[in-house]
């Protein structure tokens, strides 16, 4: 059973910086390509970063934060991280990871971080 725990979430002032993590049991983030995805209140979950699995380590990024958001992943621990710099009141909501879609069966959904940045 694949569990996952992302964390760090907080309240910030725009502009502040947060660094996520995701730490995951019953899965190998190092062969699997995952990201980070949010979701606004009212609003469908979207996707904001994914890196690819293993060496490749080719990451992408949603438009509205290339720039300002670097995802990474420590395969010693297992654990997914998404620094984000220059945050804007837009980028508020509860962010989660998981298997990027499209790239195998989503594993079951985290209770996720909550992102909250005040202008």
């Amino acid at each position: 059973q694949v569990q996952l725990v992302e964390s760090g979430g907080g309240l910030v002032q725009a502009g502040g910086s947060l660094r996520l993590s995701c730490a995951a049991s019953g899965a190998d983030f190092s062969i699997n390509t995952v990201a980070w995805y949010r979701q606004a209140v009212g609003q469908e979950r979207e996707l904001v970063a994914f890196i690819h699995s293993r060496g490749s380590g080719v990451t992408d990024y949603a438009d509205s934060v290339k720039g300002r958001f670097t995802i990474s992943r420590d395969n010693a621990k297992n654990t997914l991280y998404l620094q984000m710099n220059s945050l804007k009141p837009e980028d508020t909501g509860a962010y989660y990871c998981n298997r990027r879609q499209g790239w195998g069966p989503l594993w079951p959904w985290g209770q996720g971080t909550q992102v909250t940045v005040s202008s």
